[in-house]
Order: C-alpha cells, then sequence, then structure tokens
C-alpha cells in the first residue's frame, strides 16, 4: 500500500514525458493522492489513452522545441489554477559509442535530457512563486555517477541535471521553491525489459547491488511524491538515489 500525503491533496501538479514508463507511475500515483495532474510526451494516442483512464490533462508536445514545452506548462498552469510541483521526468537513453556520435546526436541527446528540464523549471518558477512556494523534482540517473559506456551524452546529461538542480535550489530557495534530483537505478520498465534488460545483463546487475530484486517506477514515485509533499518542506539541493544499492 502507497503512504498517503495529505498535502498532495488538491496539489497542481505538472510531469513532463509521462505517456509512458516511469513517468506514466508518476501520473498515477500523484492522481491516486487526490493531485490535480497535467501531463506532456510526444505519444499522442498513450498520452490520450492515460489522460482518459486518470482524469489528467494530457497536452502533446516535443519538449525540444523549448517555445512549445514553456507554453504547454504555462497553459496547463493556466487550466489547473496555478502551479505546486514540477516533475521533470523526460528522458531518451539511445546508446551511442562515444566515437561514432555525431555532432547532431549529441546536441539532441542534452536537448531531451538537459535542455528541457531548465526550460521546464524556468517556465515552472513564475507559477510556485506566484503559489508561494512549490517542489521541483528533475529526474537524473546514476549512470551520471558512474560513467556508464555507450551512453556519454546521456551521462552528462544527467550530469548536469545534477549540477542545475544544485544550482536552482540555492538560487530560488529564498522563493520557498525546492529543487531536488532523484537519479534511479536500472528501473525494469517495459522499454528497458524490451530493449536492454535482458536475463543476462539482469543477472549481471544483481551481482551489483546489495538489495537482489527489480527496482520498479512504483519505487522511484514514492520518493517522487515525498519531496513533493510539505514531509519534505526543508529538503533541497539534493540528488537521491534509488538503486538497490549499486552506486
Amino acid at each position: 500500500m502507497r503512504a498517503r500525503f495529505p498535502t498532495l491533496q488538491g496539489r497542481r501538479v505538472f510531469i513532463t514525458g509521462a505517456a509512458t514508463g516511469i513517468g506514466e507511475n508518476f501520473v498515477r500515483a500523484f492522481v491516486d493522492q487526490g493531485a490535480r495532474v497535467a501531463f506532456v510526451d510526444r505519444l499522442r494516442l498513450e498520452g490520450e489513452e492515460l489522460a482518459k483512464e486518470t482524469g489528467a490533462q494530457f497536452q502533446c508536445c516535443d519538449v525540444t522545441a523549448t517555445g512549445a514545452l514553456a507554453a504547454a506548462l504555462d497553459g496547463a498552469a493556466g487550466a489547473l489554477g496555478g502551479l505546486d510541483v514540477l516533475v521533470s521526468n523526460v528522458a531518451h537513453d539511445a546508446r551511442h559509442a562515444a566515437a561514432d556520435l555525431s555532432d547532431e546526436a549529441w546536441r539532441a541527446a542534452l536537448a531531451v535530457n538537459l535542455d528541457a528540464t531548465f526550460i521546464a523549471a524556468r517556465a515552472a518558477r513564475p507559477w510556485l512563486v506566484r503559489a508561494g512556494g512549490g517542489s521541483i523534482v528533475n529526474l537524473s540517473s546514476i549512470n551520471a555517477l558512474l560513467g556508464a559506456p555507450q551512453l556519454a551524452a546521456y551521462d552528462a546529461a544527467k550530469g548536469g541535471v545534477n549540477a542545475l538542480t544544485k544550482a536552482l535550489a540555492r538560487e530560488w530557495g529564498g522563493e520557498r521553491i525546492r529543487v531536488n534530483a532523484v537519479s534511479p537505478g536500472w528501473v525494469a520498465t517495459e522499454r528497458q525489459l524490451e530493449l536492454w534488460l535482458t536475463p543476462e545483463a539482469e543477472a549481471e546487475w544483481m551481482k551489483l547491488v546489495c538489495l537482489p530484486g527489480r527496482i520498479t517506477a512504483e519505487d522511484v514515485a514514492a520518493l517522487v511524491l515525498f519531496l513533493a509533499a510539505d514531509d519534505a518542506r526543508m529538503i533541497t539541493g539534493q540528488n537521491f538515489i534509488v538503486d538497490g544499492g549499486r552506486t
């Protein structure tokens, strides 16, 4: 049974990249807490289906189009009557050998994995100030700490997310805006199981962790809910790891 956070009741939440995977679980988790949720994703059909099922608001949006992302957040906050929580979840972990990574692929990886986090935070700030403060949760990755091969651009972008989280927490703390990061380990989403988390890869992963067992999207959502709630009112500028003890 998921913990209940009474202060999330009625909270206005905006989530990026939330039609599937970990983000989808964030939508469901916040709705279950009684929050009012809006989310964006480039996957229209999946997003519309999730919105229909949960009652959350959905906009189809390419977050690498920075003007479109900011406009989507403003539109969602306007429809919700304000904003209390931003969860920057969107990411794309395409694999590339560093030596073969083109300039275009490098920029594309940073656009979705780092730039969108900053653009969403910048757009959210005026709404959070108007609300008297709020919580921003940026999704990072343990790969920023480990330097995983085949993920040079992704690793660099997530390292940037960690640094950005610290900077914004310091700069906006006086406005009662809390900014934290969450770094999951290898979460067993459908995409990961389909593409990379093979039985062989999972067996190797289990040799490296302290806690045997798969990390689920629910494990990550539990921490995000806590950071969004008033229970975490004096926590900011931190990077929380959910990886079963891998790092």
